[in-house]
């Protein structure tokens, strides 16, 4: 079972995140047998499609390399003609061939894994020079591993080459037997068949290599369980940020919400554990009051504060004071149910400022007992 460096088991399979991040350094699965078999593959069928046409130019260029006539052999020029020529044919005749293990090279190693492009590999590591590693690397499991894969290749590749070299001892003996042109296509035959088997010989390594690859690599990725803590930590924030955060967002709230006190028509107090400031506009529209401030203790004195500064009415209603501290959030609406006695403060509190305009009577005080609904009632 593999071990971290702190010491803990990594038990736990990678999260998202882990593959992204080994995504992105180019730590993938890949298996170099996958390759090497699709490259043996593609180059031995290529060479049976075109083995004829490739033998065709070869004695083509044979012909017309090794039949000279005696101007072409005093004309100094001919030498460069005769080589610019070979050399389009060859090309032209290899060309197919060629493309197709360009394809196949690059569709092969993408065909587990995917596609990726990662910077990081290609910045020179320096941990690669030291020699102490190099003899680590040397002896370890992962070159144990590579070591037996190749003695395995070695064994199958033999044991399918003396199979398919039997089979096909009578058709190579044939071949001395035959005209040139013949034996040089059918030996470009023999051949390709022959590479071809033993291709696909190394399919059963590449069967076993992919599925190791795959495991090997899941296994790098493991975590444990305190790096899983630790990653959900960076991603969703961590707890000493988050609640600074949560400070700060509470400071600008609470600043934004004394800034609006001075503009409320009355303050209701407990009178010292609660403070709550309402605002009721008609002309806007609005069906009821609105808490534009709230709070108990330090910031319910500071409401009083603003209050007294400004001018605000004050008035003390224990019990409206909690009701609608605990029922209502600020910036919104008092609940139906407060409706009645909110109007009763209100009527009160315009009835002051007419009565300090000199537009009216002094009102009857407020009434301690306000029809507040038992639901919304808190004692505490």
């Amino acid at each position: 079972m593999a071990e971290s460096e702190s010491g803990q088991d990594k038990t736990e399979d990678p999260t998202d995140k882990r593959k992204r991040d080994a995504r992105e350094k180019g730590e993938i699965a890949r298996s170099k047998e996958l390759n090497t078999v699709a490259s043996t593959l593609a180059g031995a069928g290529a060479l049976l499609a075109f083995g004829g046409n490739l033998a065709q130019t070869l004695m083509t260029l044979m012909r017309m390399n090794f039949s000279l006539t005696r101007e072409v052999l005093t004309d100094e020029r001919s030498m460069g003609m005769f080589l610019l020529a070979s050399g389009k044919m060859a090309i032209w005749a290899v060309q197919p061939v060629l493309m197709l293990l360009f394809v196949i090279a690059f569709v092969s190693p993408i065909a587990l894994g995917g596609f990726i492009f990662s910077g990081s590999l290609l910045q020179p590591k320096f941990s690669r020079m030291n020699p102490l590693s190099g003899i680590k690397r040397m002896f370890s499991l992962n070159s144990l591993t590579e070591l037996l894969k190749a003695m395995a290749k070695f064994m199958v590749i033999l044991v399918v080459a003396l199979v398919v070299l039997g089979n096909d001892r009578q058709a190579l003996l044939a071949i001395a037997n035959e005209p040139l042109e013949q034996a040089i296509i059918h030996s470009a035959q023999v051949v390709g068949w022959s590479a071809l088997w033993m291709a696909a010989g190394l399919l059963l390594i590449a069967a076993a290599d992919v599925p190791f690859q795959l495991w090997q690599t899941h296994k790098k990725l493991k975590m444990t369980k305190q790096e899983i803590k630790d990653e959900y930590k960076d991603s969703e924030g961590k707890p000493e940020v988050k609640q600074r955060i949560r400070q700060l967002q509470r400071e600008v709230s609470q600043r934004r919400m004394m800034a609006a006190v001075p503009e409320a028509d009355v303050i209701i107090t407990n009178p010292t554990h609660y403070a709550v400031a309402l605002q009721y506009d008609p002309e806007k529209g609005g069906v009821a009051p609105l808490l534009v401030a709230k709070g108990t203790d330090f910031i319910a004195l500071k409401i009083r504060e603003i209050g007294v500064e400004h001018k605000v009415q004050i008035l003390e209603s224990p019990a409206l004071a909690r009701a609608i501290y605990y029922s209502t959030e600020v910036e919104g609406e008092i609940p139906a149910g407060l409706y009645l006695a909110v109007a009763q403060v209100l009527a009160y509190v315009f009835q002051i400022r007419q009565y300090r305009a000199g537009k009216g009577k002094r009102p009857e005080p407020l009434k301690e007992d306000l029809p507040i609904p038992s639901d919304l009632r808190r004692d505490d």
